[in-house]
């Protein structure tokens, strides 16, 4: 797959991506499904449902109930508001993503799964970052829209689905128009979705034994929703499901059902990329119990993931992960002063 540098004509995108013109969704007539929903009231209301939820919280599978409306915290660790570890135009997704000006990433900090292997562990298991308002938050997807990223690419919003909502209203008041990534592990639940993994793996490895259960039903009600990955004309993502898949290294088992689940249950023209990313890290790397993945990924358990993926159909496959993660100027940071942050979000409040 080509980098697309944003200066090409006529449709630039692989076959794979754009299915030869099946999967294009002509730009000009491409609006954000949030807009109509806002214009009709409907976001509104859900905004308003979603916040009053956290006052006994079933955001995602955990059920914990708490009070998180009054700043109880449960086993995602987050109270009323969101915290943000950072946010910036991100070029390391996949090309349908990050284009050629970068896909607008946020990071949230804090995760309601556990991971042993997570390679942030610091934002999601040790909360790096600062809480941020509303306001706050919908002045970040602003700036990321002004500095012309391609689309606002929520990273680990599973928690956070309320906080979300409440600022999309007022960003969306104030211009957004961007196309929304839910950037998701699949842990939500399925009412933060409306508004693949052996059992014994999900509870040891993510701590979460119903994670392949809860993931499947949330993937599915996704696709129903959205439908297969469309683009616009240079291969930049519009709407639709992108799946990604982390081979992890012992388990090629599991990869053979994940991608078997994909391409029986949801459709053969699933856009997924198999993911070659993997290094031990975290609890995987320190903690003898996870030996069995405390190694690197090796090249011929990737080309077998590949190849388990083509014998049941999948055919959009992206293969290509970058090791090196570049991105830009970061337009929030926690450590950026006081100062900073009041005038990026001067008109957020």
């Amino acid at each position: 797959m080509r980098i697309f540098d944003g200066n090409v004509s006529g449709n630039s995108a692989p076959a794979e991506l754009d299915g030869d013109g099946r999967f294009v969704l002509p730009r000009k007539v491409f609006v954000p499904a949030y807009m109509k929903a806002f214009e009709e009231g409907v976001l509104q209301q859900r905004a308003a449902r979603a916040v009053e939820s956290l006052r006994s919280c079933r955001v995602c599978p955990r059920d914990c109930e708490i009070d998180r409306f009054n700043n109880k915290i449960g086993v995602c660790k987050s109270g009323r508001r969101a915290r943000v570890a950072s946010a910036f135009p991100h070029f390391g997704e996949e090309d349908c993503l990050r284009g050629w000006n970068g896909s607008g990433t946020i990071f949230f900090g804090w995760c309601n799964l556990r991971c042993v292997f997570c390679q942030n562990f610091e934002t999601s298991q040790r909360g790096e970052g600062t809480e941020v308002t509303a306001g706050e938050l919908a002045c970040i997807m602003l700036d990321l829209q002004d500095i012309g990223c391609h689309n606002i690419n929520f990273v680990t919003p599973e928690h956070v689905v309320p906080q979300i909502l409440e600022a999309l209203l007022i960003a969306v008041e104030r211009g957004l128009r961007l196309p929304l990534v839910y950037n998701t592990s699949a842990y939500d639940s399925l009412e933060s979705i409306r508004l693949l993994w052996d059992a014994e793996h999900c509870r040891k490895y993510l701590v979460a034994s119903d994670y392949a259960e809860a993931a499947r039903a949330v993937i599915a009600a996704m696709h129903s929703q959205v439908g297969e990955l469309k683009v616009d004309e240079q291969g930049l993502a519009l709407r639709g499901v992108l799946v990604r898949h982390l081979v992890m290294p012992g388990l090629l088992d599991d990869t053979r059902e994940i991608t078997r689940w994909i391409a029986t249950t949801l459709s053969r023209d699933t856009y997924v990329n198999v993911m070659d990313q993997y290094y031990p890290a975290y609890k995987a790397e320190t903690e003898p119990r996870f030996a069995q993945i405390n190694r690197p990924l090796r090249g011929i358990e990737f080309e077998q993931a590949v190849d388990h993926a083509r014998s049941v159909g999948l055919w959009r496959l992206d293969k290509r992960w970058r090791h090196v993660i570049p991105h830009g100027r970061p337009v929030w940071l926690p450590s950026m002063s006081a100062r900073e942050q009041e005038e990026a979000c001067v008109n957020a409040n």
